[in-house]
């Protein structure tokens, strides 16, 4: 079932089906950022609308609305001469939600709204009917204060009168209990606010627990429409990126006086490798340097131990280190922000980072993250973007040298090298890297997913070494790695993350066993045919017919299957066997960027501006 998900850049959002439907305990229409962006709160669950035609009464519950996306998503209801349309939206920087009810009517018709209220983290359900949520009505507002919040609910609709009801309801969540997650709730209808319509008309209702209320509804709908005119409008892109670029923006958060990046919607709070892999495609070739900008700023202020986190929980926001690979994507997207802006400023700020950072790589840090006697780089298990961990069980270990974390570490003294002749700082670090290519090299006789285990499993971390800018294979390896991932691991949705030959292989996510035994075993993910593509463009030199062929085969059958009704989110993963089911986040941060970076530089081939510089180019 297709769901749509609008945000607030605060980490608050608003999400259900394409059918208005709530069939997860994160889904609602007001779910708010209280601590940015984390500790998200569930406030309002849904809207019960009812009109009543010439004594006759439909609940719209009832009925299949026409979906529809443009700037914000929309259900529109015919029934019997009455059309109802819902339009929604979240204001930028306001936990709120408005919606937009246009009305169109031969006969008179008496409307009634009610509200679906929580209060409760969206992780959590209420599994008992203990909650008092005291309300009460002044003029156009009516105000709902929850007993275990700090917060009051305003629910604010002008020209309306309105009934006080007070009961519960148990909600079964479909799509939760499919997960084998928690699926059984409990919510409380307070009442229902009702409107009569005598000729076509528009209003809007809102859902806000901001202490400034008193806006105009209508004028923050248009405001929040030209916002979005304007992100379209700066990033010079074509009609074709509109959708990716709208999503894109649900990603980028406040955090404290700068920003994140929220790694999917609905459960992901901020994550290190999530939001350096994503920042390309998130601020880069939108031309939102600024934020990407604050976006490195943040992770740098909260390094520890020469790392940069790996991510921020979501109920307390405390950050945890536990990743090797985020630190050198941070170096890289550095880098990849250079080559956008040549800032040497920001470099020369950012430069006892990057040093701290190689520093805490070559000479040791924790996690058992160091550099080995053969200049590569060894670490703990559970470290790569193959995290998962089932109690003391690591399904996909990959602990000591995963490829693609030796491939990071070239590619970041490389960086360095550069960096340290741009802004006249001593090279401490072309000679080094050297080591590294070389010591690699001796070692890589076959495609090993763990260097030093000798672990063959085909898993597409190989493409990393041809994807990324400073490469230690020679270019027939490079083309061999292609092949093969395209052979084994391509789909339409991403690369699978194992061999479908591999007797490890799980075709499915979800089926008799731990689904997190199937997340890295086999499960496709759309992040990875970002670099895919990029890598596959690389090695065929960029030439138009190979990046004609790259859209036609690789981009357009995904973009094809979301199809026109699209909000622009890319689900986090799918499954391995067709047909592709989509699973886990509706709509992931790199999933999103990555697709739109690979279609503009890679396919559409507009480059960075100063790419060209002799200090920013590409090494084959």
């Amino acid at each position: 079932m297709r769901e749509w998900i609008v945000t607030n850049g605060l980490g608050g959002y608003a999400s259900l089906t394409h059918e208005s439907n709530n069939t997860s305990k994160f889904h609602g229409l007001l779910i708010a950022g209280l601590n940015p962006p984390t500790k998200r709160w569930v406030f309002v669950s849904n809207m019960i609308d009812k009109i009543k035609i010439d004594d006759k009464e439909y609940d719209l519950t009832n009925y299949e609305p026409n979906f529809d996306f443009d700037y914000f998503p929309s259900f529109t209801y015919r029934i019997d001469d009455a059309t109802i349309k819902k339009t929604i939206l979240m204001p930028h920087g306001k936990n709120t939600t408005i919606i937009r009810y246009q009305i169109k009517n031969r006969k008179s018709i008496n409307i009634s709204h009610g509200p679906i209220v929580h209060s409760r983290h969206f992780y959590d359900l209420n599994s008992q009917r203990y909650l008092f949520f005291e309300q009460e009505k002044k003029g156009n507002v009516l105000f709902i204060k929850p007993e275990n919040t700090d917060r009051t609910l305003k629910i604010i609709l002008k020209n309306s009168e309105y009934e006080e009801k007070n009961y519960w309801e148990t909600m079964y969540y479909e799509k939760d209990r499919k997960r084998n997650d928690s699926w059984i709730d409990n919510a409380v209808h307070t009442g229902y606010f009702h409107k009569k319509i005598k000729k076509p008309s528009v209003y809007y209702l809102a859902l806000t627990v901001e202490d400034n209320f008193n806006f105009n509804p209508a004028l923050v709908f248009s405001k929040e429409k030209e916002r979005k005119e304007k992100l379209i409008e700066k990033s010079n892109l074509s009609e074709k990126f509109k959708k990716l670029v709208l999503s894109t923006d649900n990603f980028i958060v406040k955090k404290g006086e700068g920003k994140s990046v929220i790694a999917g919607y609905p459960w992901f709070g901020d994550w290190g490798r999530d939001a350096l892999i994503s920042l390309p495609g998130l601020t880069l070739v939108t031309r939102r340097f600024n934020e990407a900008k604050e976006i490195l700023n943040t992770f740098a202020k909260y390094r520890k131990n020469s790392l940069i986190p790996n991510f921020f929980s979501d109920r307390e926001s405390e950050a945890a280190y536990n990743s090797v690979d985020a630190s050198l994507w941070f170096i890289d997207r550095v880098y990849q922000y250079m080559r956008y802006t040549n800032d040497t400023e920001f470099l020369e700020k950012m430069w006892e980072c990057l040093e701290d950072i190689i520093s805490g790589y070559k000479n040791g840090t924790i996690y058992d993250i160091g550099m080995d006697e053969d200049y590569l780089i060894s670490h703990g298990p559970g470290l790569t973007w193959m995290d998962v961990k089932i109690g003391d069980f690591y399904p996909t270990p990959r602990f000591r040298k995963a490829v693609e974390i030796q491939g990071l570490w070239y590619n970041a003294l490389k960086i360095m090298s550069d960096f340290s002749e741009q802004i006249g700082k001593e090279d401490n670090y072309f000679d080094l890297s050297e080591s590294v290519k070389e010591s690699f090299n001796e070692k890589y006789d076959l495609l090993y997913d763990v260097i030093d285990t000798h672990d063959f499993s085909l898993r597409p971390n190989i493409i990393f070494l041809v994807s990324l800018d400073n490469n230690m294979i020679e270019k027939t390896r490079q083309k061999e790695i292609i092949k093969v991932v395209q052979d084994n691991l391509l789909t339409i949705f991403g690369l699978r993350t194992l061999s479908p030959h591999d007797q490890n292989y799980k075709g499915t996510y979800i089926g008799n066993y731990n689904r997190d035994i199937a997340y890295h075993s086999g499960t496709v993910w759309p992040w990875l045919l970002g670099s895919f593509i990029k890598g596959y463009v690389k090695v065929n030199n960029y030439s138009k017919k190979n990046r004609e062929y790259a859209y036609e085969k690789f981009l357009k059958p995904m973009i094809d299957v979301y199809g026109e009704k699209w909000d622009g989110s890319i689900h986090e993963i799918f499954d391995g066997d067709p047909v592709y089911t989509p699973r886990g986040c509706i709509s992931q941060a790199w999933s999103v960027a990555e697709i739109l970076r690979s279609w503009v530089e890679d396919i559409e081939n507009k480059r960075p501006k100063y790419e060209k510089n002799s200090l920013h180019k590409i090494r084959v």
